[in-house]
């Protein structure tokens, strides 16, 4: 079955307020958790589904299931009209400053998501960009955008916007945490992907982010680790039969090949627990990946802190 999407794309407020730009390679963009539970997502400045853009004070989508990519314009605000996208259709919507940008962003959608299935509805007008901004929203479109249903990516100057149904935990942050990767720190992200409500769902808002611990450099769980998998034995036992991959993951400190192997003990340690809370063995796999599937920025302690996890995966 098509996904019906609706992706509106549209260029930058005034942005006298935002200071020099700064080089890409400076380093990434702040990302801001609108509601870290993925479950409720809060956001007021972009358009309900398939209402208009009245009251937002900037471009937006009307549109169903995809992510749709608008952007503000203080100085002079353009509404587009509702688009009625067919299955499988990514409409385009918004104002851009020259006809160049405008060629640029519609050919990065095309390369996404074939040339047949985006609508053109950006129009040419007088708005102010910060500098490579063309070049920044050329960063933001991509394969990822694939990975959301229901969605909206807003760019409006140097603040992003990104909202949306994604299937797992790990699949919210990571979208969020490679757009930053792909910016400078002039720019803000306000992750308002929320995972679907699934099984997936479920374990995601058990979980809820918290990190099962372990004693030091050990694969010891330690009892704040054990009271957390307490209540995922609870929502497991809520799927009898589903297949559930645990990933054990690090940071980059220190020997790869050591992260890899301590990350597959903590897995393996995690799925014995939970066997003698009467999880059949059977239905839980693991895999230790080390440091190779960050979702934050190994550069500071808190990102380090985020990237030291275990991740649980619902199968098919």
């Amino acid at each position: 079955m098509g996904k019906r999407r609706a992706l509106a794309v549209a260029a930058a407020a005034c942005i006298a307020a935002n200071g020099a730009a700064l080089a890409d390679n400076a380093g990434p963009a702040t990302v801001t958790p609108v509601d870290n539970s993925g479950i409720t997502v809060k956001m007021t400045v972009l358009p309900a589904q398939g209402a208009g853009n009245a009251g937002a004070g900037a471009n937006g989508v009307n549109g169903a299931n995809a992510p749709a990519v608008a952007g503000g314009n203080r100085a002079a605000t353009y509404s587009p009209p509702a688009a009625n996208a067919t299955p499988g259709q990514v409409v385009v919507s918004g104002k851009v400053p020259d006809e160049a940008t405008r060629d640029a962003v519609l050919q990065r959608l095309r390369d996404t998501y074939g040339a047949a299935n985006v609508v053109d509805q950006v129009q040419v007008g007088s708005v102010a960009t910060p500098a490579n901004w063309t070049a920044n929203v050329q960063k933001l479109i991509g394969p990822q955008l694939k990975q959301i249903s229901k969605g909206q990516l807003k760019i409006d100057g140097t603040s992003i916007d990104v909202k949306g149904e994604v299937n797992n935990e790990a699949q919210r942050q990571q979208i969020a945490s490679d757009m930053a990767n792909a910016l400078n720190p002039t720019y803000t992200i306000r992750n308002g992907l929320r995972v679907s409500a699934s099984e997936q769902g479920v374990l995601d808002q058990t979980l809820a982010n918290r990190t099962i611990e372990f004693e030091t450099g050990s694969a010891t769980l330690a009892p704040a680790g054990r009271l957390i998998l307490d209540q995922m034995a609870a929502a497991l036992a809520r799927m009898p039969g589903k297949p559930v991959e645990i990933i054990g993951h690090t940071d980059n400190s220190g020997n790869r090949a050591s992260n890899v192997a301590l990350s597959q003990a903590r897995a393996d340690a995690v799925k014995g627990y939970l066997v003698t809370k009467g999880i059949g063995p059977q239905t839980m796999s693991t895999m230790g990946v080390g440091p190779d599937q960050p979702i934050a920025s190994n550069d500071t302690a808190d990102g380090r802190a985020r990237n030291r996890r275990i991740e649980f995966r619902v199968g098919q």
